[in-house]
């Protein structure tokens, strides 16, 4: 027979023994967060990215709005990616696309697994024709911290005045920090943008830590460079999105600087042949460092000449530059980011403005 005494004690701690075993069992992180669009550059097509902490399936339930919802299913993988933090990390993402859409009509959808389903959101699927208009929110250098256009891209973005946002490098300042918890923190903020638009980027120098890891698993522009260079139609457009970067980080090798640049020439060849322009007259650049900026930034603008301009003479071997090449080949309209600042220039090639060089700079940060 147990003591009176004893067994109190012993049903004084069976809180605790039970408290510990909950605590030595990990959370289960099935639920979908972080869920973004991006265009896939097929017609028709759509691609929904999100974020797991444990494996799941990866499922899309969509219908047209006004339909039966969840009428359609699709099916896609999750690939692990591991931040170089210190922690190791693990994030499982997920992504799924989306095909044979109708055309600038609006589709109900939801993502995750049995285990856990995401939020509804919707979407209109783009417009498929040359002669549409699209409408663009585009900016760079927004963090979690202060973002100062996050409301208004939110409030506007729900009231439906965006087709498209491009998002031209820097995120969350920075994505890696804090073994990727503010890439996560910045990935859920913009969810509120991103889930019901296409959110288009291109890398900046904020996201260069581990060899720019945390940019190249988390997004899923066209291609198959990881989201360093990619091109789209849309409209009457033809956009290009590339990677400033690979002329400043050398230290990650020069390969892809040389890569990207003679995947650029073959674009602009294809996209400047007769059957082409005539039907995309237009020809849009972007990237997030300035081939031209005017600010006293002690940086670019001030005290060297671009690197993405004229190239790296300094490498063997030397590495041509931008200008030129978007000269040559007939671009129109170039947009940057990184000066933290809102520019517009006339058309300017080789330091001077040129009314028949037709390139139009835009610098625009938030």
């Amino acid at each position: 027979m147990v003591p009176v005494f004893a067994a109190c004690a012993l049903l004084s701690l069976a809180p605790l023994l039970v408290l510990g075993a909950v605590l030595d069992v990990p959370p289960i992180w099935t639920q979908p967060e972080q869920v973004h669009l991006s265009y896939p550059g097929v017609p028709g097509s759509m691609a929904v990215t999100w974020t797991t902490f444990n494996k799941t399936d990866s499922r899309v339930e969509y219908g047209l709005l006004g339909g039966q919802i969840f009428e359609m299913t699709a099916k896609g993988e999750a690939t692990l990616f591991v931040d170089s933090g210190l922690e190791k990390r693990k994030l499982y993402i997920h992504r799924v696309t989306l095909t044979h859409l109708k055309p600038a009509s609006i589709y109900v959808y939801h993502c995750g697994s049995d285990v856990g389903w995401s939020d509804v959101f919707s979407f209109t699927a783009l417009n498929d024709s040359t002669s549409f208009s699209p409408r663009f929110a585009l900016f760079g250098d927004m963090g979690n911290e202060n973002p100062q256009s996050l409301a208004r891209l939110q409030k506007e973005t729900q009231l439906g005045m965006y087709d498209v946002i491009l998002h031209i490098g820097d995120f969350a300042y920075d994505m890696h920090e804090d073994n990727a918890r503010i890439g996560d923190e910045f990935m859920r903020q913009i969810q509120s943008i991103a889930a019901y638009v296409p959110y288009m980027t291109c890398p900046g120098n904020h996201e260069a830590t581990y060899n720019f890891s945390n940019y190249r698993n988390r997004f899923s522009m066209p291609g198959q460079t990881e989201s360093l260079w990619y091109s789209w139609n849309l409209g009457m457009a033809h956009i290009i999105s590339l990677s400033t970067e690979v002329y400043f980080y050398l230290q990650f090798g020069t390969e892809l600087l040389f890569k990207q640049y003679e995947w650029l020439k073959k674009d602009l060849e294809e996209a400047n042949k007769p059957e082409n322009r005539a039907v995309r007259p237009w020809i849009i650049t972007m990237g997030h460092r300035p081939m031209y900026c005017s600010n006293d930034d002690q940086d670019d603008c001030t005290k060297f000449d671009s690197y993405v301009r004229l190239g790296r003479k300094d490498i063997k071997p030397p590495a041509p530059g931008l200008e030129d090449l978007f000269y040559h080949n007939g671009v129109d309209l170039e947009l940057w980011a990184h000066e933290h600042s809102y520019e517009r220039l006339w058309p300017v090639y080789g330091d001077k403005v040129r009314p028949t060089s037709l390139i139009y700079n835009i610098l625009t940060s938030f």
